[in-house]
């Protein structure tokens, strides 16, 4: 199985946190950033997202830029919320059998609760990594490994470079 984590754009700010939307340059920017992701073939399905309104916004420009097929929001990728516990439930239940046929699930959330996920998938300490918004992390994991392996981490900026 592969994981892509994808941080939320940049948002407006001066609204409350859960309500803040994308701001217009950073729909421009993730845009950029998704349909670089496509060119990549980064595809991802199933697509869950934060409830938050600058999460699902991009996980809605994923779905228009062809990333994913649909998005379902997750309330664990919320800020503060559990992440690792809840990826740990859906693999249990789902086996992988609902991902791509490359097994690529992605997650559309905040930070620094997606790298923190990824350190600990990783078994690397907290802190170690760093999701710049509108960044990308994805992991692997070997056959028969319980730590996933970084397989990609770049910000907007590398990712359009």
């Amino acid at each position: 199985m592969q994981l892509l984590l994808l941080r939320h754009g940049i948002a407006e700010d001066g609204v409350p946190d859960a309500a803040r939307p994308l701001s217009p340059a950073g729909i421009r920017r993730t845009t950029a950033v998704l349909e670089r992701l496509l060119a990549l073939d980064l595809r991802c399905d199933p697509l869950f997202s934060s409830p938050l309104l600058r999460a699902r916004q991009t996980a809605e420009l994923a779905v228009a830029a062809g990333l994913a097929s649909a998005v379902q929001l997750a309330p664990a990728l919320a800020p503060g919320g559990d992440a690792y516990g809840w990826l740990q439930d859906w693999n249990s239940t789902s086996s992988g059998t609902s991902t791509t046929s490359d097994g690529r699930l992605g997650l559309v959330g905040h930070e620094p609760d997606l790298s923190t996920l990824a350190a600990r998938l990783i078994g690397a300490p907290a802190g170690s990594l760093q999701l710049k918004k509108a960044g990308v992390i994805v992991l692997a994991w070997p056959p028969g490994s319980a730590l996933a392996q970084l397989q990609l981490l770049m910000s907007p900026k590398l990712l359009l470079a």
